[in-house]
């Protein structure tokens, strides 16, 4: 028989430098969204229509705005932890988000390093199990704290007793 995981918040906090990775993501799309109503300012210059410098305001100050406000509330909540019986994840911060994967139900264990995470030593670590609803992932983690939460995973998975189906 199996027992019961309980459901309670995880114990880990992500890295602080976390706040940096969100705020940079946020910075990158404000640079996406604001090119090409610069551009259109550019090209038509002197009959640019008004409402297109309030639009560029607007998007400066909202995704400004996210970017202030958002990433020290995603840091409080995003959570995590491993134990021997299961991987625990809380994220979200419109919609949160708590899952709990038992170790037994884990297939593979992946880690990666986009380009803004290697500038602030950041990882993700991915844990795919069998069920429908995909992968567990853990997001904004110390590049070492990653490699060594892959290894014992990798590790636990392996001495504990189930097919991963």
């Amino acid at each position: 028989m199996q027992t019961a995981l309980p459901l309670r918040p995880p114990a880990h906090q992500v890295n602080p430098r976390a706040i940096r990775w969100w705020q940079a993501r946020a910075a990158i799309a404000l640079i996406v969204l604001i090119v090409p109503q610069l551009v259109a300012m550019l090209l038509l210059g002197d009959s640019a229509p008004g409402w297109l410098i309030g639009t560029m305001i607007a998007t400066v100050v909202a995704v400004a705005g996210y970017a202030l406000l958002v990433p020290p509330i995603l840091f409080r909540i995003h959570r995590w932890e491993v134990t021997d019986q299961a991987v625990y994840t809380r994220s979200g911060w419109l919609v949160r988000e708590w899952r709990i994967a038992p170790i037994s139900r884990v297939q593979t264990v992946d880690t990666e390093h986009g380009p803004l995470q290697q500038l602030l030593r950041l990882a993700s670590v991915t844990v795919t199990t069998a069920s429908s609803r995909g992968p567990v992932k853990i997001s904004g983690l110390a590049a070492s704290d990653a490699a060594e939460l892959a290894r014992v995973l990798t590790e636990t998975t392996q001495g504990t007793p189930g097919d991963a189906t």
